[in-house]
């Protein structure tokens, strides 16, 4: 049997997927209390109903169309269901967003757009994507150097994978991985359509030595970034 490189998954409160980089996915759906535990940095999206986040000592209602990015432990009930991916050994930010732009902020490719929901706090941290797709699109094949995390909010469209020779429908609720190197694309026809798509890794982003505010400080017209002296030392990640 050849190996395949996109794997569906079926929503539920349990662990889908776990990748060897230390990415594991789950799911959660009415009615379940999903518990998610130190040690790692979860995103997840609401893809319908509500459902009530519970983190340190806050109660946060989110949406339909609402994402988040927590630092475990964390407790998610309610009517609502989505996809959560977490990132073992990771220190993220704790934020909520939402709802979904109709479209992407940035340019991708073919067509397409898209609007980082949750960026890398630092240069190759993960961050969590929304991509939208207008009708007609007709993708590129192409590939990624590490996994992908999809799940599919609004619209419809499908996924093409050449070397396996198969078209996959893509509907709202319908979330998969894409393994490295797997080439594919995304094609719509009358509908758009709007994915949520998790990187583990990031090539751009924030670094010690560059990020806006102590780029844009200036002593005597001259940028702390290259002033040594006056730098703060490097602080230990709680």
């Amino acid at each position: 049997m050849s190996r395949t490189g996109f794997l569906a998954l079926e929503l539920g409160p349990r662990v889908l997927y776990e990748h060897e980089d230390g990415t594991q996915v789950s799911g959660f759906v009415p009615g379940a209390c999903t518990c998610l535990h130190h040690g790692y940095s979860h995103f997840g999206v609401v893809l319908d109903g509500e459902v009530l986040l519970n983190y340190r000592g806050r109660r946060r209602s989110l949406y339909a169309g609402d994402y988040f990015s927590c630092v475990g432990p964390m407790l998610l009930t309610g009517s609502g269901s989505g996809i959560l991916i977490s990132s073992r050994g990771y220190v993220g930010i704790n934020m909520c967003g939402g709802p979904l732009e109709d479209q992407g902020r940035l340019r991708y490719i073919d067509g397409s757009t898209d609007s980082l929901l949750v960026p890398p706090v630092r240069k190759g941290d993960p961050c969590l994507n929304h991509l939208h797709f207008p009708p007609g699109t007709v993708q590129t094949p192409h590939t990624h150097p590490s996994i992908r995390v999809n799940a599919v909010y609004r619209g419809s469209g499908v996924c093409v994978l050449p070397d396996e020779g198969r078209r996959v429908s893509l509907v709202p609720g319908y979330a998969f991985v894409m393994l490295p190197e797997t080439v594919h694309s995304f094609d719509t026809e009358n509908d758009i359509m709007d994915v949520i798509t998790f990187h583990p890794d990031s090539d751009t982003g924030m670094t010690d030595d560059d990020h806006p505010m102590v780029n844009r400080t200036f002593v005597d017209g001259v940028s702390a970034n290259v002033i040594d002296s006056i730098r703060t030392p490097a602080l230990a990640v709680a």
